[in-house]
């Protein structure tokens, strides 16, 4: 289901743990990573994918979870032409997100990368806040650091920026 401007809806996912890191999954048979997301069926609700990809993907259901907070708009990225589908070039543009912030009440031992048939990630860690916008493929690189800097300044009081992080990996002091 794509809107009129060739985007699909979709949910992301940024789980942290009380260390204030973030949940970073290994794509299944690829060397990258990202943060759990998934499509919004019709007739879904944000909330309610959300939920759905955090079991799908993540093994996580909403007793091991609180739902800190969320982006106040869409954020969208579009994919490169030679990562689109053939059957949907000309059509397709793209994702538009919407992303939670949650925070595991539960364990580490609750995650279950293989909760179904079809799992999306084969390896997962926890990961510093900010390291994931250096890290990503880089057609996602500015909705990553646009939901992580939203989400840390209305929900993660205290929270270093992500210009000083930068700044600190540059200078070594990791």
């Amino acid at each position: 289901m794509l809107d009129r401007e060739g985007y699909r809806p979709n949910v992301g996912i940024i789980l942290t743990n009380n260390r204030d890191e973030v949940f970073w999954g290994k794509r299944v048979r690829e060397h990258s990573w990202q943060f759990p997301q998934g499509g919004i069926k019709p007739g879904e609700s944000p909330e309610t994918a959300m939920y759905r990809e955090l079991y799908e993907e993540v093994g996580l259901l909403s007793q091991h979870v609180k739902i800190v907070g969320r982006t106040r708009d869409w954020l969208r990225y579009d994919v490169p032409n030679n990562w689109v589908r053939r059957e949907w070039r000309g059509s397709y543009r793209g994702q538009k997100q919407i992303w939670y912030l949650l925070r595991l009440t539960g364990r580490d031992c609750d995650v279950n990368l293989r909760a179904t048939r079809h799992p999306e990630f084969d390896g997962w860690r926890w990961h510093q806040y900010w390291a994931p916008v250096d890290e990503v493929i880089d057609f996602k690189r500015d909705v990553y650091l646009g939901a992580l800097k939203e989400l840390s300044s209305r929900f993660l009081r205290g929270m270093e920026s992500y210009e000083d992080f930068a700044a600190r990996q540059l200078s070594g002091n990791r």
